[in-house]
């Protein structure tokens, strides 16, 4: 069964960086996904952010947070990471990471349902 673990949330001043950890398990039961993060805030619509693909490693990264944000991975730990940067008030958001099995190009995965999600990391963007 998978099973995604967020953390890394927390307090952070406006223009501050913060590195999200998604740790992973049980993905070794799926041929393909991709792994990355979305956010929701109050009041507000669910929003992808970024994806990592299980083969290639190759990354997308939505307009939105593009040159502020990047996702990575190790899989030495089972975890991937999302580095945020010149964070802004507007990023607060509870993140969580998901997975999707989708074959689909990462940059339509966002446009379907994920899978597999973790309960959220809470991340508040204040001064």
């Amino acid at each position: 069964q998978v099973r995604l673990v967020e953390s890394g949330g927390g307090l952070v001043q406006p223009g501050g960086s913060l590195r999200l950890s998604c740790a992973a398990s049980g993905l070794f039961s799926l041929e393909y996904y991709a792994i990355g993060w979305l956010r929701q805030a109050p009041g507000k619509e669910r929003e992808g952010l970024a994806l990592i693909s299980s083969d290639d490693g190759s990354t997308y990264i939505t307009d939105a947070v593009k040159g502020r944000f990047t996702i990575s991975r190790d899989n030495a730990k089972n975890t991937v990471y999302l580095q945020m940067n010149s964070l802004k008030p507007e990023d607060t958001a509870t993140y969580y990471c998901a997975v999707s099995t989708n074959t689909l190009a990462l940059y339509d995965i966002f446009r379907y349902d994920m899978q597999y999600w973790g309960k959220g990391t809470l991340v508040t963007v204040s001064s």
